[in-house]
């Protein structure tokens, strides 16, 4: 680039040269600005350095920011993987002591859950109250005893943690989703309380007292003594009737069907005198005597209903049974019916 003689020209395009060669603006290559008979060089000494000089004299010399480099020579290396960093986190002795505490935590869980029992058994006010605490302390239990093993006894790196729990969550994913879609019920059973250990239930064509909620399955006992475990994910799926909703009362219904002519007046008062002396009634309720019109083989009937309430839900039962005895007896004997009207 050819300039005159202007020295103040020269020097504000020295400066500005070197400017643009320091903000990136021009090509960092050696280039030469000519004035008169003189030569004026703005070039990179080194990746660090703009030199600026006239013919043999260094004018300005200035470091600029180390550039970042892209060469691929020049890339960070990998780290390589120890295979033995996993021994060292889970050792054998790490393993026995994880299972000599999850060993203590079942038996202590265990333990309490017998205690409750026990202690919820003795008062049929207080007893459906009292087992509603062991699902919750099972599920406590075991969530601490998790955390004192993994973060106590293991210990291990926190990018060990998301690793395995990011395979565990893979696996699990696609092999257990109907054990924990059961797991998740389980703990809505447990924190949305539709029902408690004691209280008498109907889920689909199964009805009976719940005795244990489990992070799998509820099981129940039903009016023939037998157990009913009903995986928790199909419980959600189901409505779920409660007799008793934690109460140790529920009501009971004993249903007779009597003849049409029959005087109503007098069944009726039946029924309650034979509801209100009953040893299983309890009398805080009210007691109800309903007559219905159903028809049967072409004939009409009465349907009476005696609604009454059990002192006990586990009594239910014998309180239908004993209801439905004496009503019977009293109408036959008072000859209000004919025993062969019945059926």
């Amino acid at each position: 680039m050819k300039l005159g003689n202007n020295i103040s020209l020269k020097l504000t395009l020295i400066v500005l040269s070197g400017v643009l060669v320091l903000n990136g603006w021009a090509q960092a290559v050696s280039d030469s600005l000519v004035y008169a008979d003189s030569t004026i060089h703005i070039y990179l000494s080194n990746s660090d350095t703009v030199v600026i000089h006239h013919t043999d004299t260094v004018l300005v010399v200035v470091d600029t920011p180390a550039r970042p480099t892209t060469q691929a020579s020049e890339a960070q290396p990998e780290e390589k993987v120890d295979p033995t960093a996993v021994l060292r986190v889970i050792s054998v002795g790490k393993i026995i002591w994880s299972l000599i505490f999850l060993l203590i935590t079942y038996l202590i869980i265990k333990g309490l859950s017998k205690l409750l029992n026990i202690l919820a058994e003795r008062s049929a006010r207080y007893r459906i109250t009292v087992k509603g605490f062991i699902p919750i302390l099972r599920i406590l239990g075991w969530i601490l005893a998790i955390y004192v093993v993994v973060g106590g006894v293991i210990n291990p790196p926190i990018e060990t943690i998301i690793a395995v729990a990011a395979s565990i969550g893979i696996a699990v994913g696609f092999a257990a989703q109907d054990i924990l879609r059961n797991i998740f019920g389980g703990l809505i059973i447990v924190i949305d309380r539709p029902f408690k250990v004691g209280d008498k239930i109907e889920i689909g064509k199964y009805y009976g007292e719940v005795v244990e909620i489990g992070l799998r399955s509820t099981q129940m006992v039903t009016p023939d003594d037998s157990l009913v475990s009903v995986p928790n994910g199909e419980v959600m799926n189901h409505s779920v009737s409660n007799a008793n909703a934690g109460e140790p009362f529920c009501q009971v219904v004993a249903e007779i069907y009597i003849p049409i002519t029959v005087d109503t007046d007098q069944v009726r008062k039946i029924a309650l005198e034979t509801a209100q002396v009953s040893k299983y009634v309890y009398l805080n309720k009210p007691i109800k005597v309903l007559f219905v019109n159903e028809v049967h083989q072409r004939r009409s009937y009465l349907k009476m209903r005696l609604k009454a309430y059990v002192l006990d839900i586990r009594d239910e039962f014998d309180f239908k049974s004993d209801m439905t005895e004496i009503v019977l007896k009293e109408l036959i004997n008072q000859k209000l019916v004919d025993a062969a009207d019945l059926y």
